[in-house]
């Protein structure tokens, strides 16, 4: 069963539909539930990963099936578009971690995440042209602005499964590390990221938010602001004096 878990200031979405992690409205209800908590309760990193052979095996298609009307399917289509807005807009870093296929909702969850790992054996790709459909939940642009827009309408025309190193290559998967030992790297990799200047992680999310609606100008516009509202924190604070008194790299961060 999909399941939130804290420890510390890392928080762990895991996906746990067996067999296959197909998309269905109670799996909606439950991302949507933990991406409510977080909002509520943030943590100071995510990590978002899944249980069984595969991350998602996509959509199941019987929730297409059951709408009747263009009508009907924007309403549904707004819905699953919330969960990836919603997950985009956390105020902390968010790594979506990939240890096998990772097909359609899965794919733009992890697109809509800060950062992407992926295992070795990953394969990925966006399949909603067997059913005469196009990505609907945000997969497509998210894509285009990591690997630019001929990569992504090669991505969605194919509808082929594409593998971590290619992707990685394209800029799309920050990391490749190896299948034995991923799922703990992974949890690590977000768990230094977590005992991080978390105010200071938000900031440079805010300013690159900046730049992807309106380029350097924009973000130009909002950088000075941004960071200077860090002399707020006592992370900042306390990390220039650490870095006067013992050196660099010996700051403790509390997320504050």
């Amino acid at each position: 069963m999909t399941r939130l878990d804290r420890d510390g200031g890392l928080a762990v979405l895991t996906i746990d539909e067996p067999p296959l992690n197909l998309y269905t409205r109670p799996l909606q209800d439950a991302l949507l539930d933990a991406i409510g908590s977080l909002e509520e309760t943030p943590a100071r990193a995510l990590l978002i990963r899944a249980e069984g052979r595969v991350v998602s095996g996509g959509v199941d298609v019987a929730l297409f099936d059951a709408q009747s009307s263009p009508e009907e399917a924007k309403v549904l289509f707004d819905e699953l578009l919330t969960v990836p807005d919603r997950l985009a807009a956390l105020p902390f870093p968010t790594v979506f971690a990939a240890h096998g296929l990772c097909l359609t909702w899965a794919f733009e969850v992890a697109m809509a995440c800060d950062l992407l790992l992926a295992s070795s054996r990953a394969k990925f790709g966006l399949v909603e042209k067997v059913v005469g459909l196009t990505p609907t939940m945000g997969g497509t642009q998210r894509l285009a602005a990591r690997a630019g827009v001929a990569r992504a309408k090669e991505f969605v025309f194919t509808g082929e499964p594409f593998d971590a190193a290619t992707l990685e290559r394209w800029n799309v998967v920050n990391r490749v590390l190896p299948d034995e030992g991923f799922d703990a790297a992974a949890r690590e990799f977000t768990r230094q990221l977590a005992e991080g200047p978390t105010r200071a992680h938000a900031a440079t999310k805010r300013i690159l938010a900046h730049f992807e609606h309106g380029g350097v100008p924009e973000a130009n516009e909002h950088v000075t602001t941004i960071a200077a509202d860090l002399y707020r924190t006592e992370d900042l604070r306390n990390a220039v004096k650490s870095f006067l008194t013992d050196g660099p790299g010996k700051a403790r961060f509390t997320g504050r």
